[in-house]
């Protein structure tokens, strides 16, 4: 077992590496000790994992399911090993964690770094990302999302309530006039974000409207940006815009009518299930966020 457990390191160091020179030097083993590894796992698994020239590698489809399972393997044993030297209630090691640009910046950075804090051997890193990315692929240990989750290989937590309000800047409402019913929207200029932009807005009572959009992005900043300069109307969380609401910067259209929720969720992978820095952040983010309950406040 001892041998199949390096074995199947050597091959995630080589994927990482970029090649078996770069990965012997990694691991301080001789070029041919880690090309022998690698050809052992391929005959004991009875599949090819990479081609590989003498300057390129490149992962066969088997090896690329292979090295996400192996990824995930040896992470649950650098946890395991972790929890077990710090303590179910110690967060150590490195937690990576990836969200939308603004709801990361706005609320997540501050809340992470208080984590940290309270956590001195933890070492956090949050990427900022409008579009889905892989968390799997890219070793994430936490995704924080808006909605349903789509992917039934993570798990989802809901960790905060989230209503979404539709607004534009009173320039852009003095000049094109308030919208008064969900009919009036598709005459509307419409600012439209996401992968891909979301022209089509749900209520809660199931109606919906399809909306015209002249200006597109993928990055949800910029379509607050644009908003607050009078481009139109834009459908936004109420974590994002409650500030320019309540400074009369941004005005909500149609309040009454109610969008489909679309609460705030901590996705993560099974591989990260028993982690204590999982557990404990993901505890942690749901306390500050409730906390502050912006989204169930009335406007």
């Amino acid at each position: 077992m001892s041998d199949n457990f390096l074995d199947m390191l050597v091959f995630v160091r080589v994927v990482q590496a970029g090649g078996l020179s770069a990965a012997a030097r990694e691991l301080n083993f001789s070029l041919t000790v880690v090309s022998r590894k690698l050809s052992r796992l391929e005959e004991r698994l009875g599949v090819r994992l990479v081609n590989r020239t003498t300057r390129s590698l490149a992962l066969t489809e088997e090896g690329a399911r292979f090295y996400e399972r192996c990824v995930q393997i040896l992470a649950e044993i650098d946890d395991a090993e972790t929890e077990a030297s710090s303590g179910r209630d110690t967060a150590s090691g490195l937690l990576k964690v990836t969200s939308t640009f603004a709801f990361g910046c706005r609320w997540l950075a501050p809340i992470l770094k208080e984590f940290q804090e309270a956590h001195p051997e933890l070492l956090v890193h949050l990427d900022t990302d409008d579009g889905v990315v892989n968390i799997v692929e890219e070793g994430y240990d936490l995704a924080v999302r808006f909605g349903a989750l789509s992917d039934s290989s993570l798990i989802a937590r809901q960790i905060a309530p989230n209503r979404r309000v539709i607004c534009a800047s009173p320039t852009y409402l003095d000049r094109r006039g308030r919208p008064t019913a969900i009919d009036d929207l598709p005459g509307h200029d419409v600012i439209a974000f996401g992968e891909p932009p979301n022209t089509h807005w749900v209520f809660a009572d199931g109606r919906s409207a399809n909306v015209r959009s002249k200006l597109t992005t993928n990055n949800g900043e910029l379509a607050h940006r644009w908003a607050l300069a009078g481009a139109g109307l834009v459908l936004k969380s109420i974590w994002d815009v409650r500030d320019d609401i309540d400074s009369g910067k941004l005005e909500i259209v149609l309040p009454e009518a109610r969008l489909a929720a679309a609460p705030i969720h901590v996705v993560f992978p099974h591989s990260r299930l028993a982690a204590a820095k999982v557990r404990l952040c993901i505890d942690f983010l749901s306390q500050r966020l409730r906390k502050t309950a912006v989204a169930e406040t009335a406007l």
